[in-house]
Parts: structure tokens; C-alpha cells; sequence
């Protein structure tokens, strides 16, 4: 007999979104964290009236597991929704200047941002033969499908200042997977669209962008609070070893050393982790994983008398193209998006630098960063006073770049495992980095684990499987 049913090891968004599925399915789970909290990266901190976050700093959404979860945790009572400021509009940097950047592809079709040749380039792609290859960039699918236009002044800074990867070099399967497999299914990305709207316009789940009350660590700390779970923090796991009915895992606590057995064990911690612990199990499978490269970052958060800001900030922030040469990625507005982050006539801006389009500013120091920002916002925004809050998160491995041959080696890991039963890899570096991800590919992850419970008749009763629909 198993100590537990599942482990997992990682408190981070993929560990417990995955330890919450399972514990509505009646399954016996426990989380062991190295760290003494839990929430990974997720963060929120409170200072001077501002609250900052110390990675992600909202929730995008338009899956239904996804609303299905914040609902039934209870979430739904402490949700923070966009205000109809934020909603008006987003901007671009274009030569030096901040432009509105449309969000429908009519208004691209009449913005200024686009050439003319640019907006016939557009109206061009559903009569563009669909192909490419399976190692396609990102680059190279938008180059091919909607032009150069459209790759460095809308994609490029989308996937370096939201995902901190190249294009040139990110996989366009793993990356953008909706837009690839609107070409595959539908041989243009315009036409897919369309379908779309018309085949699921009563099914699909509407979009949904918010935060909560107290941040992003609310939705954290609920998970961890989920009637059924042990979660269990300061436990460094040094060993995993195959035994009779599955796995054994043994860490080290600040009460000794703690051996626990589970049927099925779940990492869920940073690649270079994974691999650390899986190089005496299987050399091949922690190679694949050694291979995943993480990009840098930091996080400038910087609080601002309002009167000292002339920009209207009506909107979420901007990105910035490679090509406007600057040292950040881009700047969210937060206390235009969501109206707890800053004092009364007070803002909150934050700033990313670093990424694979600059990693050596994530290591710049304190001043430099607070400078460099300052000297390049102050024209953009129309700054007049200096901060009066300042807070700095740095993060070394920040989000995992899907560069390369991503999607090939993600399959190659899942080959490895099919070797190793009752074992799970499951972390931000499959399957998508966003929060949102991570809660979908948990509810999957955990329903196939109970089929495996079932079949192995673990104790699991047929109707266990009910709070956990199907995929669609």
C-alpha cells in the first residue's frame, strides 16, 4: 500500500492548480514545497498603500475550467475586474511615440500604425496557401501568413514583452498554438476566425481579464487552502525512486528526513529541478529537460504622484518593438487596470526589462534601472516628478523560452515518461506559461490520473470523474 494516491512535488500555480482538481475528485494529495511559502512565483506585495506583483499581475481568460475553478474555490467573491478605463485601449511605441493600438482587425485596417501595404498584406492572407514546416519560428509563421508589419509592430512585442522569448527563435507551434491550429484546420488564420464565430458563439467561454482582492497571491493561498490537500512547506526532495505499488520521494525538513510513498508523483518544479532529481532515474529524459532555457527579468514597480503624469493613461499600458531600441519590453499601467494598486492621486507603473531580447538588463543595479526607465518614460508619458515608491523584483529564470524545436522535445518527454508510470512532469515549460494555462493543463493532467486510479482500482468510485469535464 501508497502513503497517498498523488504527490507533488512544487507549490507553485501548475502544483496546486493540479492538487485542487484532483481534491475535488476525492483523491488523496499531498504538495511538498521547498520553500517555506507556497504560490511559486506568484507573489503580491503590499508597501506604502501600493500592492505590486512579483510576477504575474492578472488573470486572462477564456477557458472554462478555468472560470469553473475560480468559481468553485470561492473566488468569485474577491475578483477584481478591469476597470472600463484599462478596456479602452492598449498602445504601441511607434518611432517615439506612444500609438492606440487596435484591437479588432477592422481598426487595423484604418490605424495610421499600418502602411498601406501593410493593411493589402493583411486582406491577403486567407487567399495564402497554407504550409510551413514543423519547426516553423514565429517569425517565420507571421512573416508568412500576414506579413512583415504585422510581425514587428503587433507579434514581436507581444511575445517579448509577455512571454520574455525571441520570435525569431521561438517555435510557432508551441507558442501561438491557437493561430497555428486555425491554419491547420481551416488553412488560413482569417478563415479560422470565422468559424469560429460562427460555429461556437453560444458554447465559448466569454473573455475575462482580472486580478483579485490582495493580488494574484489570493488566488495562490485559496488553492493551498483547499479542503483535502497536505500541503506541506521546507521540504527539499532529494530522491525519487521507483518502489512496489509506485514511487517513494524523500526530502530533507527542518525536522529530518521525511520518506513518503505515492502511486503517482507530479513535478512540479523549474526544468533544472526536474532534471536534477530525475538524472539517476533516467539520464535521457533529465537531458531533454536540461535542454529548456530560462530567460531573465526584472520587474521595476514605481509609484507616482498623478498630477506628475500628463498622459491620460487610458489603457493597459504599451509594448515596445525591438526596433524601437529601448531598454524595456514594455509598461503596464496597474493602477489603471485594476483600481486597488495605488493610493488616492497616486500610479502605479511597472516596467520589464530583461527577456531574451536583452537578457543583461535583468542584471543591471537598482540605480540603473530606475534611470534607464525614467530616462526613456519621461518623454513617452510626459513625467514631471521623480518616484516616491520604488520596488524591485528580479528574477534569474523568470519564464521558461519555448525556442527551437520545443514542441519535438516536449513529445520526446512525454516518450520517456510512457516508460515511467505513475510519474508526471507538469510545469510552465509545457503546454503554456500563462496562469491560465497552467489551471487547464492541471485539470487535464489530473483527469488522466484518475482514469489511472480507476483502472487500478485505487478506491476511486465511477463518479468521481464528475467535476472533472471533458476536455473540448
Amino acid at each position: 500500500m501508497t502513503d497517498t494516491d498523488v504527490l507533488i512535488i512544487g507549490g507553485g500555480i501548475s502544483g496546486l492548480a493540479t492538487a485542487w482538481w484532483l481534491a475535488q475528485a476525492g483523491v488523496s494529495v499531498q504538495v511538498w514545497e521547498a520553500d517555506q511559502r507556497m504560490g511559486g512565483k506568484i507573489k503580491s506585495h503590499q508597501q506604502d498603500g501600493y500592492l505590486t506583483e512579483r510576477a504575474a499581475s492578472l488573470l486572462m481568460n477564456f477557458r472554462p475550467e478555468v472560470a469553473q475553478l475560480v468559481h468553485e474555490a470561492g473566488l468569485d467573491e474577491v475578483k477584481t475586474r478591469r476597470t472600463s478605463q484599462a478596456q479602452a485601449q492598449r498602445y504601441l511605441l511607434h518611432h517615439g511615440q506612444l500609438q492606440a493600438l487596435p484591437m479588432r482587425i477592422g481598426g487595423l485596417l484604418t490605424s495610421p500604425l499600418w502602411s498601406l501595404r501593410g493593411k493589402l498584406r493583411l486582406l491577403l492572407e486567407p487567399f495564402i496557401p497554407a504550409g510551413g514546416r514543423d519547426d516553423e519560428s514565429v517569425s517565420q509563421f507571421i512573416r508568412r501568413r500576414l506579413g512583415d508589419e504585422m510581425l514587428e509592430k503587433a507579434m514581436e512585442p507581444f511575445v517579448a514583452g509577455t512571454l520574455s522569448a525571441d520570435p525569431d527563435l521561438a517555435s510557432a507551434g508551441a507558442t501561438l498554438p491557437r493561430l497555428t491550429a486555425l491554419e491547420r484546420r481551416f488553412g488560413s488564420i482569417t478563415a479560422g476566425v470565422l468559424a469560429h464565430k460562427l460555429l461556437r458563439r453560444r458554447t465559448a467561454c466569454s473573455t475575462d481579464t482580472f486580478s483579485f482582492r490582495g493580488g494574484m497571491s489570493t488566488l495562490a493561498n485559496t488553492l493551498a487552502c483547499t479542503p483535502g490537500l497536505q500541503i506541506l512547506s521546507n521540504r527539499r526532495v532529494q530522491e525519487v525512486t521507483p518502489c512496489r505499488h509506485g514511487w517513494r520521494v524523500t526530502a530533507t525538513t527542518p525536522g529530518g528526513e521525511r520518506s513518503l510513498s505515492a502511486t503517482h508523483v507530479i513535478m512540479a518544479t523549474p526544468a533544472p529541478a526536474a532534471a536534477s532529481l530525475l538524472a539517476s532515474l533516467d539520464k535521457t529524459l533529465a537531458s531533454l529537460l536540461g535542454e529548456i532555457r530560462y530567460a531573465p527579468l526584472a520587474v521595476l514597480h514605481m509609484g507616482l504622484e498623478r498630477a506628475d503624469i500628463e498622459h491620460p493613461l487610458d489603457g493597459t499600458g504599451f509594448l515596445t518593438p525591438r526596433r524601437e531600441q529601448q531598454p524595456f519590453s514594455g509598461n503596464l499601467w496597474m493602477s489603471s487596470l485594476f483600481a486597488d494598486r495605488a493610493p488616492q492621486d497616486k500610479t502605479l507603473l511597472t516596467t520589464y526589462l530583461g527577456g531574451a531580447r536583452q537578457p543583461e538588463a535583468a542584471t543591471w543595479s537598482d540605480t540603473r534601472l530606475v534611470d534607464e526607465s525614467l530616462h526613456a518614460l519621461t518623454p513617452l508619458l510626459g513625467l514631471k516628478g521623480i518616484p516616491v515608491m520604488v520596488r524591485i523584483d528580479r528574477h534569474s529564470q523568470a519564464l521558461p523560452l519555448y525556442h527551437g524545436a520545443h514542441l519535438a522535445r516536449d513529445r520526446e518527454i512525454s516518450q520517456q515518461l510512457h516508460a515511467l508510470p505513475g510519474l508526471h512532469v507538469e510545469a510552465n515549460y509545457r503546454g503554456g506559461v500563462s496562469v491560465r494555462d497552467r489551471i487547464a493543463r492541471g485539470r487535464s493532467l489530473a483527469r488522466h490520473i484518475c482514469t489511472q486510479l480507476q483502472t487500478n482500482t485505487q478506491g476511486l468510485s465511477a463518479d468521481t470523474l464528475i467535476s472533472l469535464p471533458a476536455d473540448r
